[in-house]
């Protein structure tokens, strides 16, 4: 991976995620700096990964070619504002935002301007360097750009660029808010094993455990579709079916379509309030 001078505005988990990423995956920690308003989150990344902290975005800004915009949505507007304001504007600086919600006209607007912009949405499992992060660029933005941004994302899981900015709205809703789904699923399961008897420790095993090898074996079996691993362990007439059969008769599939195209929804509602 290229080694370019990062800026991280914002100190958040998300952050975290991706300087512990990129430290492990041999980025020099005297390349990255993180501004954050207050100490405690600072002071937690200076010491585990021996990175550059300021509380000044500016002066984090002023020492770095690429920006990782990391701050809330709501407060992205007045944080790029004074921002350029400070700095008299962002040329040649790549700015990679994490945010949801923003388009990248939206972001352009914010810096006066500034078109040099990627778009992604990383998911929380990026904490555990398991992430799933959807990555979009206008056509102007150059192949090293993209390759440096996508192995950026690349240090805390895979990643999937899409060809229209509103496949962002399709991977929040695929990817981004998906980890909320399977725990509602899992909470459920275990919700109902505490019913049959099983402690909230037990139940709680029962799931995560099984859960945990059903995705182990959907990344190790590539060649096999979901369908046929779900038939693989489906005996006709046994148990399995019969709980198969009753998802099915409930409507769990249209189900799924409905959940995910109101996040849809809800993300193309967000880009137009931000």
């Amino acid at each position: 991976m290229e080694h370019r001078k990062l800026a991280f505005i914002g100190a958040g988990n998300m952050s975290r995620s991706l300087i512990s990423g990129l430290i492990q995956a041999g980025y020099p920690a005297d390349l990255i700096i993180a501004a954050n308003p207050s100490f405690p989150k600072l002071d937690g990344l200076a010491a585990e990964f021996g990175i550059a902290t300021t509380q000044d975005n500016a002066d984090a800004a002023a020492r770095a070619e690429v920006l990782v915009l990391a701050v809330k949505p709501q407060m992205m507007a007045a944080m790029l504002a004074k921002l350029v304001q400070t700095t008299g504007g962002l040329q040649g600086k790549l700015l990679i935002s994490i945010a949801a919600g923003i388009s990248l006209d939206r972001l352009e607007q914010m810096t006066g301007g500034h078109d040099r912009l990627i778009r992604t949405m990383p998911n929380t499992p990026s904490l555990l360097g398991l992430g799933m992060t959807g990555l979009y660029a206008k056509p102007h933005i150059g192949q090293a750009d993209r390759d440096y941004c996508e192995q950026m994302m690349q240090a805390v899981g895979k990643t999937l660029w899409v060809g229209a900015e509103d496949g962002i709205n399709q991977v929040i809703a695929a990817a981004g808010s998906a980890p909320a789904y399977f725990f509602l699923f899992m909470e459920a399961m275990a919700e109902e094993a505490q019913k049959r008897g099983f402690s909230a420790a037990e139940a709680r095993l029962l799931v995560q455990q099984t859960a945990l090898g059903a995705a182990q074996m959907v990344a190790a079996n590539p060649q096999l579709s979901l369908a046929e691993l779900r038939a693989q362990v489906t005996s006709k007439g046994g148990t399995t079916a019969e709980a198969i059969r009753c998802f099915q008769e409930q409507g769990l599939a249209p189900l799924v379509s409905q959940a995910m195209a109101a996040a849809v929804a809800r993300a193309r509602e967000l880009e137009t309030q931000l």
